[in-house]
């Protein structure tokens, strides 16, 4: 099952390695799933780091090793590409990030973010890392 992850996801795995959403990104990194993640993700992480975690710039090198050693790496289409979908995303930070998982064709996006989780969007499945963690594999 292909999975993209959001930004928010990346943030809680990289600073809480034990955390359920460290646990989610790590599961879907493995078979029979396949993780995906946009570089405006990437961007956004960076972002976070500099400005809420400066101190902490080790655990994202960290993290980022070995997040590209197990994710897809994935481009984010342009605004040009927008599905009518996006309209049920209040945040405009948050719609490159819904346009990557459609554009890839992900199954699930694995999120803590509630705009996405109340949106009403079917595909992808938009669910939290501990629903993901319910899911048993097949």
């Amino acid at each position: 099952m292909k999975c993209i992850v959001d930004t928010n996801v990346l943030v809680s795995a990289s600073l809480f390695p034990e955390s359920v959403p460290a646990a989610a990104f790590f599961k879907a990194a493995t078979m029979p799933n396949s993780v995906a993640v946009c570089d405006y993700s990437i961007d956004e992480l960076h972002r976070v780091y500099s400005r809420k975690f400066p101190t902490k710039r080790q655990m994202l090198d960290s993290f980022l090793t070995v997040l590209y050693r197990t994710a897809e790496i994935i481009d984010t289409p342009p605004e040009s590409e927008a599905t009518d979908d996006e309209a049920a995303i209040r945040d405009l930070d948050d719609r490159p990030i819904l346009r990557a998982a459609q554009k890839s064709d992900a199954e699930i996006l694995i999120t803590g973010d509630r705009d996405f989780l109340e949106s009403g969007i079917a595909r992808p499945h938009i669910i939290t890392p501990a629903e993901f963690m319910q899911i048993q594999d097949t």
